[in-house]
């Protein structure tokens, strides 16, 4: 062959290669906020054809958006009394509220109730996810519990899933809680993305970051960590991470054999007592 036309063929296939990876990460960062949150589609069903009791709220962000969420009233607990302690369950990438029942069900069984949050674009709600969002978000749904059903701030319990561990930690570093539980929290969403998408230079190309162990440097309340052992999502080592990190009192709980989204880490039996734990201690 002559070498001549080898070199042109080779720069030819080099030429495609480097614009096939500048399509591919542009897309990447064009649409990198499709990739990170996932809401279901469709409506959400009426609090209270899916938890008896329960009631479905309206919560206002600080950019003027209305945000659907459900309250979950305590129930007695084993010892006959409400507990007088709330928890803001902040949810992870994907889904609504809905699917959260089982757990707000199981934790207002133990004497808490429960507000389930959903974020601007999900569950029927208006409005993009991004980190700021959510951080407003977040900040509304505490509003709620603390200003308009005036729950003491150390009787609020923060319970962020994934995602939402992220979210909650954040909150705590301006308004700390009565506790904390986090479950299967990441160090950071760059981090967590960087052993999702090996190829690509996340760090580089995302546009939010929920700096987590950043955040719960700051964070002095009681907080506990669980974790799967086999999570395929979230390295375990990042969890165990996060737990290092944090100021105050800290318990990790490990689930052996758990993956992400295993029912031991949706609603299991350790992952209740674990925030039931952390209600006691907050109802003093």
């Amino acid at each position: 062959m002559n070498p001549r036309h080898t070199r042109r063929v080779l720069v030819q296939v080099l030429a495609g290669v480097v614009e096939l990876v500048v399509v591919v990460v542009t897309l990447a960062y064009l649409f990198q906020r499709r990739l990170i949150y996932l809401p279901s589609s469709g409506p959400v069903p009426p609090a209270a054809t899916v938890l008896p009791g329960a009631r479905d709220v309206r919560l206002e962000t600080g950019d003027g958006l209305t945000l659907g969420a459900w309250y979950v009233p305590a129930a007695s607990s084993d010892t006959g009394a409400d507990l007088g302690v709330s928890v803001l369950m902040a949810p992870g990438n994907a889904g609504d509220r809905s699917m959260r029942a089982p757990l707000a069900e199981a934790l207002r069984a133990r004497g808490m109730s429960v507000l389930l949050l959903d974020y601007r674009g999900y569950g029927g709600n208006p409005g993009d996810p991004t980190e700021e969002g959510l951080a407003l978000d977040v900040r509304a749904a505490r509003s709620y519990l603390v200003d308009e059903l005036n729950v003491p701030p150390d009787r609020v319990i923060y319970f962020g899933e994934s995602l939402g561990a992220a979210v909650v930690s954040e909150l705590a570093t301006e308004h700390p809680p009565g506790g904390m539980l986090l479950r299967s929290p990441f160090t950071s969403l760059a981090d967590v993305a960087a052993t999702l998408y090996p190829f690509l230079p996340v760090r580089l190309l995302l546009k939010d970051r929920f700096p987590v162990v950043e955040h719960v440097r700051e964070v002095r309340a009681p907080t506990v960590v669980v974790y799967g052992s086999a999570d395929s999502v979230v390295p375990t080592e990042q969890s165990r991470a996060v737990a290092r990190a944090v100021a105050g009192p800290v318990t990790s709980v490990e689930e052996p054999g758990a993956d992400h989204n295993d029912a031991v880490l949706l609603d299991g039996p350790r992952l209740v007592d674990a925030t039931a734990r952390l209600s006691v201690r907050a109802a003093g």
